[in-house]
């Protein structure tokens, strides 16, 4: 859903699309605290593109930006080679960083341009530090580092045991300040959710408060599983695909991530 701001102030009524129709659905008797906000399903016009949600998931967040579907599909193309490949998972995950950003709070900057003095506006509040999930996390670093540089790095070191599917953990570093930073935790999959609820059990351990997750393709069982055990951890993704097959791999997918970064299948 999204603002629309072509209402004149103080609407008096929520206004809900229905096919190519609009149709005022109910009244509201008090005044609403911000006359600016008219909200609209994602089919109308708008200056904010909106963001998929739905009821069974809610902490997913799905990034149905033209440009990021668009890299997806080649992404899951079989015959892209390792070299695009590697620069897709590379520009989608920039993309991805914008929307996973969108709410980060503002404060006033001063600042002296060429003509005079001006109040612009920065970015405030707690230091983002992006943690991937070892190995195939690493194609998704770049991308965002060129949006926000000043960002660090840490790295949880988890493969998945292809026997029993349970996340195995053998490396484990972020800063040592956690309690004062915000994690986006990478990994271009989440599949079983067994390696991401392990994931962030070890960035909560170790003070991290704020954690987000950051995936190109998600399955439905790894959504469920990551909100049930951690249910303040918001998920945003690229596509929720339809389901696992039985050797835990994400159907349509686009294969082993890892393998196809790296060249090493």
């Amino acid at each position: 859903m999204r603002h629309h701001r072509q209402f004149p102030p103080r609407a008096t009524a929520f206004v809900q699309q229905i096919g190519q129709g609009v149709l005022v659905v109910s009244h509201v008797p008090r005044q609403t605290n911000d006359d600016r906000l008219v909200f609209f399903h994602a089919g109308e016009d708008s200056t904010f593109r909106a963001m998929h949600t739905t009821p069974d998931f809610p902490t997913l967040r799905v990034v149905d930006h033209p440009l990021v579907q668009h890299k997806l599909t080649l992404l899951r193309d079989r015959a892209t080679p390792t070299k695009i490949f590697k620069e897709l998972v590379d520009e989608i995950a920039t993309l991805m960083a914008y929307e996973a950003t969108a709410d980060l709070a503002l404060e006033p900057a001063v600042v002296e341009t060429p003509l005079e003095t001006t109040t612009g506006q920065r970015v405030m509040g707690k230091k983002l530090t992006l943690v991937p999930i070892l190995r195939a996390g690493l194609g998704m670093v770049e991308g965002i580092c060129r949006l926000v540089p000043s960002a660090r790095v840490g790295h949880v070191g988890l493969y998945r045991d292809h026997d029993t599917l349970k996340p195995v953990d053998y490396y484990f570093k972020v800063p040592s300040d956690a309690t004062e930073r915000d994690f986006f935790l990478l990994d271009p999959m989440l599949a079983t959710g067994g390696s991401a609820v392990a994931a962030v059990a070890s960035l909560k351990q170790a003070g991290a408060a704020r954690v987000r997750f950051l995936c190109l393709v998600a399955a439905p069982e790894g959504v469920r599983r990551l909100a049930a055990s951690h249910p303040d951890v918001l998920v945003f993704c690229a596509s929720l695909d339809r389901q696992l097959n039985e050797h835990g791999y994400i159907l349509p997918g686009l294969g082993d991530a890892g393998d196809r970064l790296f060249g090493t299948k």
